[in-house]
């Protein structure tokens, strides 16, 4: 029989899949090529259901004959490996280039392209959307993080201290070269939750604040969540944190290894800043570890010997320690304006251990692409701050602003319109 094949997602199965295979089948025996989970989050967000078990609903699909992994975007590199007599796809191409490669690919041995016209009715797009309005669970959202760090080259997470400004990042796109570009999840930053509230970095805000704040966030989004857990506190109340944050359904938790009262790092030496024992640090990671109920909740550790100046052979050194005690990555930070000292760390660690996971926030350094920091090693990104400070000086001149004019009409350009605000707010009519 002839070999008919098909590239597809089914992230969500629909009748339009359906229509695809039944048109393929008049052609030969259906040879499915099933996007991979890196293939996919280079493009577009991170498909729902993992590849395995995509996989599961495709090969149980009538006329389905095979199953394979499309590792690539392109259908090219499939094309020319199982060189398929037909290849079947629907009328409308969201990527043209794509179109181009892969009829270039059948030219080569003679294959044929054969179009088909597009299942009316039916969207993807819209389809995820509508999941998105319906939400998530906690079991889900957890466990993205680290299907995130196995599919993509480097995740994106930015700062989100409250909903709206969640939100906002979670509707954030922007196409680049074909790829649509988006955060992956949020970062709960100490800092930005405090500043929110009046408060000072210094932990001052419980857990329990921190944590409400969180389910709020997760109310109106879908995607992970890393915890600034700041130094992490006494071993016995990380063990108890770690459960709450697990069954809350945030992915990880970031702790730093200082003692004493937290002062912001970017501070560095200015301030009183104290290390704690690596050993002391390793029991801690070690709690927080064997306290969780699923291996999906990460504990990775932030090693500060380069914010305190004590060079690379120290962060190495409890780098080393850290990963001994089982931590599921590590973040290194710098307050330098240059990644230099970074990369230098990544370099030496990458040789040393190439599987567990690296994690920078470039607030100094931000010079360096993703790209560049993708190449040396790392990730995870983390933009640690950043919405919080985009918002203050916006509010600040606002008010100003009204006060000077003694009216708001001056301002209203610098504001965005009520009928956007009720857009970006699920379910506001």
């Amino acid at each position: 029989m002839p070999i008919a094949y098909i590239g597809m997602t089914v992230d969500i199965l629909h009748h339009g899949h359906i229509n695809v295979i039944e048109q393929a089948r008049k052609y030969g025996d259906v040879l499915v090529g099933l996007l991979t989970d890196a293939a996919i989050a280079d493009h577009k967000r991170l498909p729902y259901l993992n590849y395995e078990q995509r996989e599961k609903i495709v090969e149980n699909i009538r006329g389905v004959v095979r199953v394979v992994p499309q590792e690539e975007w392109s259908y090219a590199p499939n094309l020319r490996r199982y060189r398929p007599d037909f290849m079947v796809h629907g009328d409308q191409w969201l990527d043209p280039l794509n179109r181009t490669k892969a009829l270039a690919a059948l030219e080569e041995y003679g294959g044929k392209l054969i179009v088909i016209p597009y299942t009316k009715g039916v969207s993807s797009h819209e389809l995820l959307a509508q999941m998105n309005q319906l939400g998530t669970t906690a079991e889900i959202r957890r466990r993205t993080l680290k299907r995130l760090l196995a599919a993509k080259p480097i995740s994106r997470f930015i700062e989100a201290h409250n909903p709206i400004s969640a939100l906002i990042a979670e509707n954030a796109r922007a196409e680049l070269a074909g790829k649509v570009r988006e955060f992956d999840g949020f970062w709960s930053s100490s800092l930005t939750d405090s500043t929110s509230r009046g408060k000072p970095d210094i932990e001052v805000l419980d857990i329990s604040s921190r944590l409400a704040n969180i389910n709020d966030i997760f109310e109106v989004t879908t995607k992970p969540l890393i915890f600034d857990g700041d130094t992490g506190g006494k071993p016995e109340h990380f063990e108890l944190n770690v459960r709450s944050m697990e069954r809350l359904g945030i992915s990880a938790v970031i702790i730093e290894d200082k003692k004493g009262l937290k002062k912001n790092s970017l501070l560095g030496n200015e301030v009183l800043q104290t290390q704690e024992d690596p050993e002391l640090f390793c029991d801690k990671i070690r709690a927080g570890r064997a306290a969780r109920v699923q291996e999906d909740f990460m504990v990775i550790a932030r090693i500060e010997s380069l914010i305190l100046e004590k060079g690379i052979a120290d962060a190495v050194g409890r780098a080393q320690a850290y990963v001994k005690a089982g931590v599921d990555g590590i973040m290194i930070h710098s307050r330098e304006k240059t990644p230099d000292e970074v990369y230098e760390f990544a370099r030496i660690f990458r040789n040393e251990f190439p599987e567990v996971p690296l994690v920078c926030v470039p607030t100094s350094y931000n010079t360096c692409t993703e790209e560049e920091l993708a190449a040396h090693g790392f990730n995870l990104v983390i933009y640690a701050n950043h919405l919080l400070r985009a918002a203050y000086p916006a509010m600040q001149q606002v008010a100003n602003e009204i006060l000077r004019a003694g009216r708001s009409l001056e301002v209203d350009d610098q504001l965005l319109g009520i009928k956007q605000i009720l857009k970006l707010i699920p379910g506001t009519r």
